[in-house]
């Protein structure tokens, strides 16, 4: 094998991934929409969550396109995690369709319309219609289809040009000896993860496969533990997708990674047993192009017969890898037995609901020191309590509809529907205890800090929310409709402070005495720190509801600004307070 050859080798290889990435992302696109509406309908049972993810990964020639869209489904809740499941697996047959698509190179017959169906006949043709739709289609649907003939033509024009390049490697001894040590299984399964891993297309590495088998030197007992450990590696891309996604999509992204790895182990160990066994003459055969595509599709084939009665211990499987987030023992007091007791349940949600909002009021302080004294370790704890409150109102959510759902008096009603409107605002406010961090980090990141005077005018601001949250955390908890009433003054104060900020903000960038950067980050932070303080008022605007048996909360609220004298008192009085 000379220098040349390696240069076409390089360069076909280049070709061949291009076109495999091509065709994949024009594929996707021209059908995308459809694609993705037919994988959210038919997935109503087993089977037909099978069938679409083997006829959509056939369509888009990649399970890992096919597997990041259900991770993109499953975190934006349109499919379930046991939907997900049966696509995944589907997927992994549908993506042998391209080895088959390949092994068409290994045609060798001179009869002429047996000859048409090579590559080398039929792709020229193609990479003419694609070239005269993609430069002379108007639309964007008639230039993808282009694109996905082209990206066909220049992957098997690619795969063409590493077949030549490698063929005098027949004679290399070396070449042969290295393919021989991938007759162990272990190795030639860590070969094919990583190779896989690295160019993130399982079908791409089988295809680079099929042009090394040309060669002849590649047996079956070589390319069997390789075809095996290709399928663990093509997991890497949903893994990538699903960073920063919600538990179930991670979820789903560890469905494709035990699904592999569970059916490489055991179809691995039955392959070992029969090689040491019985020895097949077959496995010291050259592996054909057409038999390498054989293997790739009775492997997934095998895996899918293996796991799918056992969807659901998969599902708890990765459930159980991939766990909820941790939260404390106040969920147990949630009992549903307690359901024929209304009283009793809610006076038990109640111990939840004081338990969430302390978290979520913790989390809001803990972020307003992190502006102007970021920790790392701080930083966590407050994501990790945005996580409990995102967990708490949904389980406290689910059982006060269990509890409204049973036979309920007029005050056991209002308080439960009060209870209901409260988890809201306290698991709102955890958000913005974490939107406040992200600005704290952004600070950070962009090396920006405030003016003393702009940094004065924050610690009042924020001295000012943690009043209003603490009055309102106490009219809560002590049902005191007295201290309800000296929420709404302090709110209107916060807004009034909001827009003084905002307008002194402008002037210092007037004056050049502050960066745009810095300007956004406290347009964000003032911003969530008056919507903090709205929500707050929503709180004991409840209690006020309570006490006076109207449920009608702003017209409440409203009533009091408007007519009742204490208010303007208070207001001006916490006007003076935090007079910036």
């Amino acid at each position: 094998m000379t220098f040349f050859d390696v240069l076409n080798l390089v360069g076909g290889l280049s070709l061949f991934l291009f076109g495999m990435t091509l065709m994949g992302q024009a594929l996707e696109r021209r059908a995308g929409n459809s694609l993705k509406q037919l994988l959210g309908r038919l997935t109503t049972n087993k089977f037909a969550g099978l069938l679409t993810g083997i006829g959509v990964t056939a369509i888009i020639q990649s399970s890992s396109a096919t597997t990041v869209m259900v991770v993109g489904f499953v975190n934006s809740g349109l499919m379930s995690l046991r939907q997900a499941v049966n696509v995944i697996m589907g997927a992994n047959i549908g993506t042998t369709v391209t080895a088959w698509i390949l092994s068409l190179a290994g045609i060798d017959s001179h009869n002429f319309f047996v000859s048409l169906l090579k590559p080398s006949a039929f792709t020229p043709v193609l990479a003419l219609v694609g070239i005269i739709f993609f430069m002379t289609g108007k639309s964007s649907k008639r230039k993808d289809t282009g694109m996905v003939l082209l990206g066909f033509a220049t992957l098997m024009f690619g795969m063409e040009t590493m077949s030549s390049s490698v063929t005098g490697l027949r004679n290399v001894p070396a070449f042969g000896r290295l393919f021989t040590a991938f007759t162990n299984p272990v190795l030639g399964v860590l070969t094919g993860a990583i190779l896989t891993a690295i160019i993130q297309s399982s079908s791409a590495s089988v295809g680079i496969l099929q042009v090394l088998a040309s060669t002849g030197a590649v047996t079956y007992g070589a390319a069997v533990p390789i075809i095996m450990g290709q399928n663990i590696g093509t997991c890497v891309t949903a893994i990538l997708s699903s960073v920063g996604t919600t538990k179930n999509a991670k979820r789903a992204a560890m469905v494709h990674l035990c699904f592999n790895i569970i059916g490489t182990v055991v179809w691995l160990s039955v392959f070992c047993v029969v090689k040491s066994l019985f020895c097949p003459a077959l496995l010291a055969e050259p592996a054909s192009l057409t038999g390498i595509a054989v293997v790739h599709s009775v492997f997934n084939v095998l895996c899918t017969i293996l796991l799918f009665p056992l969807g659901d211990s998969l599902e708890k499987l990765v459930c159980k890898l991939i766990p909820d987030a941790k939260v404390p023992e106040h969920t147990a007091l949630l009992d549903e037995r307690l359901l024929k007791s209304p009283a009793l349940a809610l006076k038990q949600s109640r111990k939840v609901l004081d338990h969430m909002a302390v978290t979520a009021i913790s989390a809001l302080k803990a972020s307003i020191d992190c502006v102007l004294t970021y920790d790392t370790g701080t930083a966590e704890t407050i994501r990790g309590k945005e996580d409990e409150t995102d967990h708490l109102e949904d389980i406290l959510g689910t059982y006060l509809v269990k509890v409204t759902s049973t036979q309920l008096g007029n005050e056991e009603s209002a308080q439960a529907t009060e209870y209901m409107k409260i988890i809201g605002d306290y698991e709102r406010i955890a958000d913005h205890a974490v939107n406040i961090l992200e600005s704290a980090q952004e600070l950070v990141d962009k090396k920006i800090t405030f003016s003393e005077q702009a940094a004065g005018e924050f610690r009042t601001l924020c001295e000012a929310v943690k009043e209003i949250l603490a009055i309102s955390y106490q009219a809560f908890v002590d049902t005191d409709y007295q201290v309800a009433r000296e929420t709404e003054p302090l709110e209107q104060v916060i807004d009034s402070l909001k827009e003084t900020l905002r307008t002194r903000h402008i002037l210092r960038l007037q004056k050049g005495e502050c960066t745009v950067d810095a300007g956004f980050i406290w347009s964000d932070l003032l911003t969530n720190l008056e919507r903090v303080s709205d929500h707050c008022s929503n709180i004991s605007g409840c209690v006020i509801d309570a006490f006076r048996h109207n449920m009608n909360i702003h017209e409440n609220l409203r009533a009091y600004r408007t007519t009742d004298t204490d208010f303007m008192r208070e207001y001006q009085a916490y006007q003076s307070k935090y007079h910036v």
